[in-house]
């Protein structure tokens, strides 16, 4: 157990790793300059300079990004100023600093000159609550859509299924985005009461931000959309499978009733390949919702990131990228060990 969570874990740093040098590299390489971008159009070259020393832009690229690496890791050597200025745990003097186990620094945006990790951590809560709504619209439908499709192949019922699910994989989220706003919640709005755009929180001038879940309805069906598709199609095949066991038509010859053997024997066996998928998905509906969160106004990383980059405010789209990196890490690690408490014929052992 130890030994994969150690081999993970190296796996998940080279990976970030790999992330953060395609990202910086990929930043260095535009004509845009940071020092203009943080001061202004309208500057001094004495205050130009001071801010390309501060941002270490005057040395050679290969040192910017030892620079960049040094604030990205959890431990560094401090400066006393730096000491000052940010929270650190010193465990010995270097000369007139200190080697710390610090927060990774993101360093500052240079529109708002706030901190990118503030940004970023604001802006978490609005994904991860569109991620999770869109995931629990997935799961629970496509399941309940996969279950009927297996039960009654060959219908209807189980036709429909297939073609909604067969559409749904093929309809890109920011195309199926834009018709569901524009239906929903321009053309029918009247009836729907849904709005084309807005966040979790809407501002209130006497009460301040308040809570309005309409807003999440959209969002989260057109991200849900994709993973509810691939849930159907995955839950119909295991179930058709489960369904022609032996242990299925014992059960049945038992006389145990249909819906005991449909959901205690048959569907609690076919789940594995379906929490497979929904964890999976879960890291892509991530990446997915920055284009929805754009599309619906919805506040976000997403959102936050596609904002950034229209203003080239490259801190925060690194931030935003490394940080969404991190995300998938985490969950596919997660899975693994997931996938061995679900079913333990599973052994850790890659």
């Amino acid at each position: 157990m130890l030994r994969f969570l150690f081999r993970k874990t190296g796996y998940g740093l080279l990976v970030l790793f790999g992330v953060v040098s395609i990202v910086f590299l990929l930043f260095n390489v535009l004509p845009a300059d940071p020092a203009r971008m943080t001061l202004g159009q309208r500057t001094d070259v004495a205050s130009l300079e001071n801010v390309r020393k501060e941002l270490h832009l005057d040395k050679p690229v290969g040192v910017q990004f030892l620079y960049y690496l040094h604030d990205l890791s959890p431990i560094g050597v401090l400066s006393a100023a730096e000491l000052q200025e940010m929270p650190a745990l010193r465990l010995f003097s270097v000369g007139d600093g200190a080697f710390v186990i610090k927060t990774p620094n993101l360093r500052r945006s240079y529109q708002s000159k706030k901190p990118v990790w503030e940004i970023l951590t604001e802006a978490l809560p609005g994904t991860l609550v569109l991620a999770l709504a869109a995931m629990l619209f997935a799961t629970v439908v496509g399941i309940g859509l996969g279950v009927l499709s297996a039960v009654k192949q060959n219908t209807w019922m189980d036709t429909g299924a297939v073609f909604a699910s067969v559409t749904g994989i093929s309809a890109p989220s920011f195309f199926a985005g834009i018709v569901l706003a524009y239906l929903f919640g321009f053309v029918l709005a009247g009836w729907t009461g849904l709005h084309m755009t807005g966040s979790l929180y809407d501002i209130d001038p006497f009460r301040g931000r308040v809570l309005n879940l309409r807003n999440l309805v959209l969002p989260a069906l057109t991200l849900g959309i994709r993973p509810l598709a691939i849930i159907v199609q995955l839950t119909r095949g295991a179930m058709l499978d489960v369904l022609n066991q032996d242990y299925i038509r014992t059960a049945y010859a038992k006389g145990l009733r249909r819906r005991t053997v449909l959901f205690r024997h048959a569907l609690r066996n076919a789940l594995n390949p379906v929490i497979t998928a929904i964890t999976g998905w879960f890291a892509e509906l991530l990446a997915g919702a920055f284009f929805v969160e754009y599309i619906f106004g919805w506040k976000g990383i997403g959102k936050v990131t596609v904002d950034a980059l229209e203003k080239f405010d490259f801190p925060v789209v690194m931030g935003a990228v490394l940080f969404t990196a991190g995300i998938f890490v985490i969950i596919n690690l997660l899975a693994d060990l997931l996938y061995s408490a679900i079913d333990p014929r599973i052994r850790l052992t890659t």
